[in-house]
């Protein structure tokens, strides 16, 4: 089992510090409680397709797009970027409660036809109520998940080539069709920590996504859905999406991070805890868990930080470190059974460089990549940093007292 390496598509802004354009404060609607932040990168075409093409040229095999209210749509912003790389490939997120899913199998067949194979597929179900709701979605936690279900197995029935019928609690379909199914089936990713997210997995993905929790975690997790997907007769792979900051030296990697925190003001933190500790999301709660709205102890386990999630929904951890203390961690999800790293950084065009130039070349040398394409030729690197990268991927630095919180 050989290591995946994807990359982050920030298509709600980027920039040099853990907060952005978003806010937290009513859901990013009202901005009483924050100031602009400076750095901030608008998340233009032109942007994503630097980007975009950094990840092609650093050997990424793709790129995972987030889905709501604060981000561009998925399928039109990365459908516009495979026009632009030859081999990169896009994992979109999606929320089934908003689209029908036999038009999602046909967009993705579309995609697929138009990208030349290079989709790949992220189900979000949703766990914040007010989130879905603006998109016109009333059903409860655990209704959503009986709803994935559904759809999963709609778009699968009808990626079959054949005339479908499906009768369910969400869905009622009568021959439904796919009438030039996806050449290849794209991979479904999917992940939630709830119990009722569990048996969607196990019946219905192809690779099982956690958040970054220290390794005892995500190997309780591993476990857990192995087993419902061993009793469904079915086997599921694993993945895990973390941020990553690494160095040529360690102090230099915690220094950033220590950088990151600069930028963070109490009020701030306080502001973005309350507006997480809203969330129905099970696996958002077991990220605020690991630091408890708390500066103190951010390193919950070796070179995993969570600093990130002081303010930040979603994935809430980084690997910090030298690239080789980077490459040992990922080693050790490894180990466990996780094939699938789908990480990020700040900025995520400076970050993606700093990490493949960094740790790629470590993870190839310990014999964790599977043979492919090589990394396109760069220009050598200079004065410790990589040269290939805008500015020379420079430090990440304070971008003042009170930013504009932000999260997906």
């Amino acid at each position: 089992m050989s290591v995946h390496l994807h990359w982050f598509l920030p298509t709600g802004g980027d920039g040099r510090t853990l907060v952005d354009r978003h806010a937290y404060t009513d859901g990013g609607v009202r901005r009483d409680r924050i100031t602009p932040v400076s750095g901030v990168r608008a998340p233009d075409v032109g942007y994503l397709a630097q980007i975009a093409k950094a990840a092609e040229q650093l050997g990424f095999e793709a790129v995972l797009t987030p889905t709501g209210t604060w981000c561009e749509d998925a399928w039109l912003t990365t459908m516009a970027l495979s026009q632009v790389t030859e081999r990169l490939k896009f994992l979109v997120a999606f929320r089934p409660g908003v689209i029908s899913p036999v038009l999602a199998a046909q967009m993705a067949a579309t995609f697929q036809r138009v990208s030349r194979g290079r989709l790949l597929l992220n189900v979000v179900t949703g766990g914040d109520s007010t989130e879905q709701k603006r998109f016109g979605d009333h059903l409860g936690h655990d209704q959503r998940y009986a709803r994935t279900d559904e759809f999963l197995q709609v778009v699968r029935g009808v990626w079959g080539g054949r005339p479908f019928d499906f009768r369910g609690e969400h869905y009622e379909v009568e021959g439904g069709l796919t009438a030039l199914p996806p050449d290849p089936l794209p991979e479904i990713f999917f992940g939630g920590s709830s119990a009722a997210a569990g048996p969607v997995a196990a019946r219905n993905v192809d690779v099982y996504l956690t958040w970054g929790e220290p390794p005892e975690q995500v190997k309780q997790k591993i476990d857990w859905i192995r087993g419902l997907a061993e009793r469904e007769g079915r086997t599921v792979r694993f993945g895990i999406r973390l941020h990553t900051l690494s160095r040529d030296a360690s102090k230099e990697a915690w220094a950033t991070a220590n950088r990151l925190l600069d930028d963070l003001d109490q009020d701030t933190v306080a502001a973005a805890q309350q507006a997480l500790g809203r969330s129905e999301s099970v696996g958002q709660q077991r990220m605020l868990a690991l630091h408890g709205g708390s500066r103190d102890k951010l390193e919950i386990s070796p070179n995993l930080w969570a600093g990130v999630g002081l303010v930040r929904g979603g994935a809430g951890t980084a690997l910090v470190g030298s690239h080789a203390e980077v490459a040992d961690r990922i080693e050790e999800y490894h180990a466990l059974g996780i094939e699938h790293f789908v990480l990020s950084g700040y900025p995520h065009l400076e970050e993606a460089y700093w990490f493949g130039e960094g740790v790629r070349p470590e993870l190839a040398a310990r014999g964790l990549l599977a043979a492919g394409p090589a990394p396109l030729a760069g220009v050598p690197a200079a004065n410790g940093r990589p040269a290939s990268a805008p500015g020379g991927a420079p430090l990440l630095v304070s971008g003042g007292t009170e930013p504009e919180p932000g999260g997906r």
